[in-house]
C-alpha cells in the first residue's frame, strides 16, 4: 500500500477526484476510533463536521457492520446513502426478506448459548444487529482461548454463516447477503457515479478492496495487516484531515 499523505499518494488522489466521484465511508475504526464498549463510539468534533460539509457538496455514503437505526444515532446527520448490517439493510434497489434474516441471526444466538463453554460465553459479547450477528471478545480475560472456542462453535451453526473476522470480533452474515463490495457497486449505479472513493479499516473492508475496480480508488486505516487496498493512512487520526483535503478538491473542481 502506498500512504495516502506521500507526494504519490497526493498526486493520485488529485488525478482520481472529480465531480462524478461517490465518496464512501466505513464508521467504526474509520469515521470514528475504535473504543473498548462498541456502543461508546464518537465521531470525533473535526470528522464529524467535515463529514457534514462533504455531503453537502458530493454524493456520499457510510456503509457500516451497525444497524441503519444504530448508525444513525452516532452519525447524528443523514448522508445520502446510509447502508448497514454490512451492506444488507438500507441498499437501494435490493429487496430481501428481512424477517428471513432476523430469524436466521436470532437462531444462531440461541445455538451458541447452548454450544459456547461457560468461560468462552462469559468472555463475549452478543451484539445482535438484526440481519447479522457480532461476537465480541476483546474484554475477555484471554481473548486467544474465547477466540478459539467461538470459532469451534461457530462452525456447527446451522445454516452456516458467512464469517468475517474483525479487531476483536466475529461478524456472522446470512450466506448470500450483500457486502460491503456489492453494497458500493450497488450506490455507483444507483447515484449514477462513474466511480468511487472509500476508506475503510478491517476485514469486513476486504469486500470492496478485493474488487481491485479501476474505478474505486481504495484506502485502508492503519498499517497493522495486509490489505488490499491502493493506499493507506497512519491511523484514524488521519481522517478529520482526509475529509478537508477532499473537500478542498471538491471545491477546486
Amino acid at each position: 500500500m502506498i500512504e495516502l499523505f506521500s507526494d504519490t499518494g497526493m498526486a493520485e488522489i488529485e488525478r482520481f477526484v472529480d465531480a462524478d466521484t461517490l465518496f464512501a465511508f466505513d464508521l467504526d475504526g474509520t469515521l470514528a476510533p475504535i473504543v473498548d464498549d462498541p456502543t461508546a463510539i464518537e465521531l470525533p468534533g473535526p470528522v464529524l463536521r467535515s463529514l457534514t460539509t462533504l455531503s453537502r457538496l458530493a454524493v456520499t455514503a457510510v456503509i457500516t457492520g451497525r444497524s441503519r437505526n444504530d448508525a444513525l444515532a452516532k452519525l447524528g446527520f443523514q448522508p445520502r446513502y446510509l447502508v448497514g448490517n454490512h451492506g444488507m439493510e438500507g441498499l437501494p434497489g435490493v429487496a430481501r426478506p428481512q424477517q428471513e434474516l432476523q430469524g436466521q441471526v436470532a437462531g444462531w444466538h440461541q445455538q451458541l448459548n447452548r454450544l459456547l463453554a461457560p468461560q468462552i460465553l462469559s468472555g463475549t459479547i452478543f451484539e445482535q444487529k438484526g440481519c447479522s450477528l457480532s461476537l465480541h471478545y476483546r474484554h475477555a480475560s484471554d481473548p486467544r482461548l474465547v477466540h478459539a472456542g467461538l470459532l469451534a462453535a461457530i462452525e456447527h451453526l446451522e445454516p452456516t454463516p458467512r464469517r468475517v473476522g474483525g479487531k476483536f470480533v466475529e461478524n456472522l452474515l446470512p450466506q448470500g447477503a450483500p457486502h460491503k463490495g456489492d453494497a458500493l457497486l450497488q450506490l455507483m449505479a444507483h447515484s449514477g457515479c462513474s466511480k468511487a472513493l472509500f476508506v475503510g479499516d478491517d476485514e469486513t473492508d476486504e469486500d470492496v478492496f478485493r474488487l481491485h475496480d479501476p474505478r474505486i480508488f481504495s484506502i485502508c486505516v492503519g498499517t497493522e495487516r495486509t490489505s488490499a487496498a491502493d493506499f493507506h493512512l497512519r491511523d484514524q487520526a488521519d481522517m478529520a484531515r482526509t475529509l478537508e483535503h477532499l473537500i478542498n478538491l471538491i471545491r477546486s473542481l
